[in-house]
């Protein structure tokens, strides 16, 4: 099983490189904000208990998105692997992550991180022309993103599976560039 992070700051691209990579490899996207809404959707318990936690307006605890994301592993025991998109934000998370997958006799296999010089971003993001996107919040997102996965960048580098991945250029640029660090993951799993 091949299991990839894609990190990359708002901007960076990871949405439309996920689709790619999932097309391409066959891998099943994991985005805990769609989970959570699954979950709520079809009323399970878990579903509804971070219901009950985001209706008071607090944060889903680590534990009940580890819950989901065992559950959508272990409805999908055929995968080829995941793409984990949002998570883990924080070093709890992440090794929160290992020991769920480490039960599941899989690991992390790779954390690929766009890297985009700040000022292109800023660009890509006022071209989306959204309402709560001005520069001034924009770059208050990129500090947050920063200091947030700095750390869960830091504890995947300790174990090798950090990369750092140039994400300037074509869709095609960027993707070849993240296929040719996937590509020998997948051969190994052949």
């Amino acid at each position: 099983m091949v299991n990839i992070i894609l990190f990359g700051p708002p901007g960076s691209g990871k949405g439309t490189q996920s689709a790619n990579l999932i097309e391409k490899y066959g891998l099943i996207h994991l985005s805990t904000g769609d989970l959570l809404r699954g979950e709520i959707a079809a009323q399970t318990p878990l579903g509804m208990e971070a219901k009950r936690l985001m209706d008071q307006g607090l944060l889903v605890p680590d534990a009940v998105v580890i819950g989901m994301i065992s559950s959508k592993l272990e409805a999908n025991p055929e995968a080829r692997g995941f793409i984990f998109d949002g998570f883990p934000r924080t070093t709890a998370q992440a090794e929160a992550l290992d020991k769920l997958l480490d039960l599941k006799k899989t690991a992390i296999s790779n954390v690929l991180s766009l890297e985009v010089h700040e000022d292109n971003l800023v660009q890509r993001l006022l071209a989306r022309k959204r309402p709560d996107d001005n520069e001034k919040t924009i770059r208050e997102r990129f500090v947050e993103y920063h200091n947030k996965t700095a750390p869960v960048a830091d504890h995947y580098a300790r174990f090798g599976k950090f990369k750092k991945v140039n994400g300037e250029g074509t869709v095609d640029e960027i993707f070849a560039r993240l296929s040719k660090e996937i590509d020998p993951l997948v051969e190994e799993k052949v």
